[in-house]
């Protein structure tokens, strides 16, 4: 069996299943700000609130989550309560979330702030990273206020036992080219069956057919400016439900 995850030359994490790196060593975290932190309106959008969702459909090494309780823990107007859900089908060990951390490089100074932090829970996060099985697994962090839900296996399989609804998704996994499987219309019907009208949806990812299909699912979709060296990355928002019209059904 192939490995999860092996490294580059230049530190870059790599998938042998997928033939496509996980991030860059300087992308990582600007991803994560830039794109689905900042794609979906947060932290704006958790300030004052209860209890806030965030529903992300490849956990991969763990930035984003660990990039979102950063940043959530860092707002003073952040939410009571934060709950991270995601799935992975193939998850990577405890130490290589730890190495993946400490092999970022920050793009600049507010993400060399931000790093010391990000790997202290890094840290935190690889201790409870014990005897993982299929199927959900939970845990709770900083005094029962951060919720993780993991689902380990295949998305159509983990998708629907997630608990909901979304609040903002982070729609992200390997390219559609190495994975398509994770851009498909159903997994795109089974993302939107776990948000609410008004979820905020981001992702890198612009390519038509996926635009399309979130479109088709019942979000409303435009292209923003990209985090270099992508030109442009994706934010949609969910409006409902799109009615089955008469004759189209099955189509």
């Amino acid at each position: 069996m192939d490995p999860t995850l092996t490294w580059l030359a230049d530190g870059s994490p790599y998938s042998p299943l997928y033939g496509d790196v996980y991030s860059t060593r300087s992308g990582a975290l600007a991803q994560a700000r830039t794109v689905f932190l900042g794609g979906c309106g947060l932290p704006a959008l958790w300030q004052g609130r209860a209890r806030f969702h965030a529903l992300e459909t490849g956990f991969g090494l763990g930035l984003n989550f660990l990039g979102t309780w950063a940043a959530w823990h860092a707002d003073k107007n952040r939410s009571a309560c934060l709950h991270f859900s995601s799935i992975e089908a193939h998850p990577v060990s405890a130490a290589e979330l730890l190495q993946a951390t400490r092999a970022l490089r920050p793009a600049d100074a507010q993400e060399a702030a931000l790093l010391p932090r990000l790997q202290e829970l890094a840290q935190t996060l690889a201790t409870a990273w014990v005897g993982l099985r299929l199927g959900l697994q939970h845990w709770e962090f900083d005094a029962g206020r951060v919720h993780l839900t993991l689902g380990v296996g295949e998305v159509l399989e983990q998708l629907p036992a997630l608990p909901g609804p979304a609040d903002a998704v982070y729609l992200d996994g390997f390219s559609p080219a190495r994975n398509p499987g994770m851009w498909s219309a159903p997994v795109i019907e089974a993302v939107a069956r776990q948000c609410r009208p008004g979820t905020r949806l981001a992702s890198w990812c612009v390519a038509g057919e996926v635009r399309q299909r979130l479109q088709q699912a019942g979000f409303a979709v435009r292209k923003a400016p990209g985090l270099p060296p992508k030109r442009h990355r994706l934010e949609a928002t969910y409006l409902g439900a799109v009615p089955i019209r008469p004759g189209n059904a099955g189509a």
